[in-house]
């Protein structure tokens, strides 16, 4: 199966009160794991790249290549979306020629008005080539490629105006942030999400951030409407430390262990564990 839009995938999620992952890939490594993860666990899967990420990547139309090629080469059979993650007006032109299947342009940092006339354009580009758009409303809280919020909260009503504009599903910010979570972090707000939900009715709700995020709270903003959660931090720290260990336990100074496919595999494999526990609590396992 090539890329899909992410369409099908959210409302089937939304039906059926289980969330679709978004895990963001930063090279070869976490795409294939992420890959063969979804297709072992017969999971719908959304890959996400942010304008940095691309940039890492040499560029958006490398990562489409090694996406589709990576698809017809491992014989993933489950349905994969390939995402470009809080897009610039700009950025989201560049995936569309690049040949990505879903894009995210986030307008949460323009007036409304310049938010909802942005949007409007770029549903109807979408529209028309069969592509799914992520708009944002509210931003999100912590770092994300430069960009810092604080995590704040959605306005419903300007949720409804972006909304009714036919976009396929929402980020509300609802307090949530991406990266780290601070000790002192009051949790999502519920609330806002309700009225979000009561305002946009069956739009397919995104959440931002979801690394930190405790168990119970994932599983309540799913059962308001939230079809689609977002992983990046997470698999970055578990990479991370499965790496540092393999490292400081001297393996990569014994035989070829500094092959990077064996310095690289204690990560690789710490990516896919991840994915498994983040899919479980999403609920996306066997769903494709």
């Amino acid at each position: 199966m090539g890329l899909v839009s992410a369409k099908e995938m959210l409302e089937k999620a939304r039906d059926g009160k289980y969330a679709v992952g978004q895990f963001n890939i930063n090279n070869l490594e976490w795409t294939k794991s992420i890959l063969q993860t979804a297709e072992e666990l017969h999971s719908p899967v959304i890959l996400g790249v942010s304008e940095g990420a691309g940039k890492y990547m040499t560029g958006f139309k490398t990562v489409a290549a090694m996406v589709k090629a990576m698809i017809e080469c491992l014989n993933i059979t489950v349905p994969v979306a390939l995402h470009l993650d809080h897009g610039t007006y700009d950025g989201c032109y560049k995936c569309i020629d690049a040949g990505f299947s879903s894009i995210m342009f986030d307008g949460s940092h323009f007036p409304i008005e310049e938010n909802v006339a942005k949007t409007k354009e770029l549903v109807a580009v979408c529209n028309h080539l069969g592509l799914s758009l992520e708009a944002e409303v509210g931003a999100i809280g912590g770092e994300e490629d430069g960009v810092i919020g604080r995590g704040e909260c959605a306005d419903p009503d300007e949720c409804k105006k972006i909304a009714d504009l036919g976009v396929t599903m929402l980020a509300a910010g609802i307090g949530n942030i991406h990266g780290k979570y601070p000790a002192d972090w009051p949790g999502l707000s519920f609330e806002t999400l309700a009225a979000v939900k009561e305002k946009v009715g069956d739009m397919p709700l995104v959440l931002h951030g979801g690394t930190g995020i405790p168990t119970d709270m994932i599983k309540k903003a799913i059962s308001l409407g939230v079809a689609k959660i977002n992983v990046n931090t997470e698999c970055q720290l578990a990479f991370q430390a499965a790496t540092r260990k393999y490292v400081e336990e001297g393996k990569d100074l014994v035989g070829k262990g500094f092959d990077p496919r064996k310095l690289l595999a204690p990560g690789t494999q710490a990516i896919k564990d991840t994915v498994k526990e983040k899919m479980e609590i999403f609920g996306s396992i066997g769903k494709a």
